[in-house]
This record gives structure tokens, C-alpha cells and sequence, in this order.
């Protein structure tokens, strides 16, 4: 039997160096995060996905869009409410604004607070024009 020498260097890391095996991933979480729909509103051509990733007390919020313009940034908020035609529009989080298509947030509230019903991820057109919603998903 032939042992190829990066495999065995491989093997023998993880002998002697177990932690490297380990993933930096809280307990309680897959890895693979619990994702949700954005959808477009007010015709922005924006849809996409909100990701949640527990961090024990606290959760990484990813919001991931397309359409947005190159270069453009825009406000996003975890708001109070079931659903995105009734939510509150006095923020609960602040979330880092989406620029590229992208914001990534750590939220100080558990996934499980995040997820019962009661929140939805909001985004606006810009700091300008906070009344004009481009994208919403709902958290449950």
C-alpha cells in the first residue's frame, strides 16, 4: 500500500494537533446557518436571503442581495412585526449597511429571539430615503 506523503502529513497534523481539527462554530450551531427569503419591494429588483448564524447569545445576521447598484449602500434594521407589511418602523437592531449586495452584522440577540415570528429584516433605498423599503424577510 502506497501512503502519499501529504496524506500522511495530514494524518500526523491531526494527531498531534487535534485542535486544528475542531471548527470555530458555537455548539448549538450546524455551520450551515438558517436561511430565509428577501423579497424585492417597491419594483427595487432587489430579492435575496437573510442567513442567521448562532453565536451562543449572540447571532451573525448576513444579508445577501442582487440588483443592488455597484458601489451603492444601503441601510438595513431587524424591525419589530410579523410580517413586512406591518412591521414597526422604529428599529430593534441595526444591522451594517448592505453595500455590493452584502452586510454582515453580529446582532447581541440569540437565533432563537431572532426566530420566533416576531421580526423581520428591512432595507432602505438609502440613508436619504429611509421610507423607501428595497427589500424585506420576514424571521421565523
Amino acid at each position: 500500500m502506497k501512503i502519499r506523503p501529504f496524506a500522511l502529513a495530514a494524518a500526523l497534523a491531526l494527531v498531534v494537533f487535534p485542535a486544528l481539527a475542531s471548527a470555530q462554530i458555537d455548539p448549538d450551531d450546524s455551520g450551515s446557518g438558517t436561511k430565509r427569503g428577501m423579497a424585492e419591494q417597491n419594483n427595487s429588483g432587489q430579492p435575496g436571503t437573510v442567513t442567521l448564524f448562532s453565536r451562543g447569545t449572540s447571532t451573525l445576521v448576513v444579508v445577501n442581495l442582487t440588483g443592488e447598484s455597484h458601489g451603492h449602500t444601503e441601510p438595513a434594521h431587524i424591525h419589530r412585526g410579523h410580517d413586512c407589511d406591518s412591521l414597526d418602523p422604529k428599529p430593534a437592531f441595526g444591522l451594517a449597511p448592505v453595500v455590493n449586495g452584502v452586510s454582515r452584522t453580529l446582532v447581541k440577540a440569540p437565533e432563537s429571539r431572532l426566530l420566533s415570528g416576531n421580526y423581520v429584516v428591512n432595507v432602505h433605498a438609502s440613508a436619504q430615503n429611509m421610507k423607501r423599503y428595497v427589500s424585506c424577510g420576514e424571521l421565523y
